[in-house]
């Protein structure tokens, strides 16, 4: 009993240990000062000081004071201080000595209007309210387009549609094209199916079964066969809280959005991961490339390497079985089937 409670007590200490070690590693090379550029992000600045970004919201702090702490602007003047025996992160107003602003642990997200983002929104914005992932009948079920106006084969921006099926009463519908359906590479269950964004239409008239659709935007042709989807309810904000996942998370990159064979930065990717294994918007990911195929010189057998960790990645939209994730870093060439866990 004794020794049991010994173990207890040693498993409770190297616990508190654990817990006590997470949070921000400083960079043994971090600047003293930085000036923000345009086309930085939060991240990239936060990976200047830290060995760890995603714990970049607890190195900065707000004047209530100054107008608008949260806001970086490049030509902004950034230095590191001491407060009572910890480093933070704070901003010089206007790159002078007037005064100096702590950035608010309250930065939990970056809109689209601030002038310096989370992460690179222009690689993702596409799928923040775009493409999605859908159950089968969703998109089997959905309305299609019949013809565009004038026997039109491909319509675009401005030209009017006609499609087929029951509307239910919505007046805006997302005309989306059935794209890459999605496995799990273990257990091979079917987790999703890629719903490609091509526009917006307007409904403007209904005869039966029969819409008539005004495209008010379109990033590719639509075509006969294309499916009418309804928008959805809350606009996507590229709101992001880096963070490290609450659970265990073990999972693949499946697939690339961008259609090349090695990933790199700042490419898309999807995870076979996603809100049922406990993913949120905002963690980030540690990508492990997976070992090579060697064989034994001895017993002529194949081995499996190790997986060695070569990148993070930040998931920026959910859904139930997978998620979307933006490469962040990636110190090799990444692959579709290489891992990622919690960093």
């Amino acid at each position: 009993m004794r020794k049991l409670l010994y173990l207890v007590a040693a498993l409770s200490l190297l616990f508190s240990q654990l817990v006590m070690a997470a949070g921000p590693e400083f960079r043994k090379d971090m600047p003293q000062h930085y000036t923000v550029v345009k086309g930085d992000t939060l991240w990239g600045i936060s990976s200047r000081f830290l060995k760890n970004p995603w714990y970049w919201p607890e190195i900065w702090h707000a004047n209530p004071q100054i107008n608008d702490p949260n806001l970086i602007y490049p030509g902004d003047e950034l230095a590191l201080v001491y407060i009572n025996g910890k480093p933070m992160l704070t901003k010089v107003k206007n790159g002078s000595n007037s005064g100096v602003i702590k950035l608010s642990p309250k930065i939990r997200s970056t809109p689209l209007e601030t002038p310096v983002p989370t992460i690179p929104l222009e690689d993702i914005q596409g799928f923040l309210s775009g493409t999605r992932i859908v159950a089968k009948d969703v998109l089997e079920k959905a309305p299609y387009v019949l013809q565009g106006e004038d026997g039109r084969i491909a319509s675009g921006a401005g030209d009017i549609v006609y499609a087929r099926g029951d509307g239910k009463g919505q007046k805006v519908f997302g005309v989306y094209r059935e794209g890459k359906a999605y496995y799990d590479p273990i257990t091979h269950e079917f987790l999703g199916l890629e719903a490609k964004s091509l526009g917006q239409g307007k409904v403007t008239a209904v005869n039966g079964q029969v819409m008539t659709l005004f495209l008010q935007k379109s990033n590719e042709e639509v075509m006969a066969g294309d499916r009418l989807l309804p928008t959805e309810d809350k606009p996507i904000r590229p709101n992001f809280q880096p963070s490290a996942p609450d659970t265990d998370i073990h999972g693949y990159m499946i697939s690339v959005l961008n259609g090349v064979s090695q990933i790199g930065q700042y490419d898309v990717v999807v995870l076979n991961k996603g809100k049922r294994d406990g993913l949120k918007v905002g963690n980030v990911l540690a990508v492990f490339k997976k070992g090579q195929i060697t064989r034994d010189p001895y017993t002529k057998e194949l081995v499996q390497l190790p997986s060695e960790r070569a990148g993070l990645l930040m998931v920026f939209r959910t859904f139930d079985k997978v998620s979307y994730g933006l490469v962040l870093q990636a110190t090799r060439p990444l692959s579709v089937g290489d891992e990622v866990r919690n960093p």
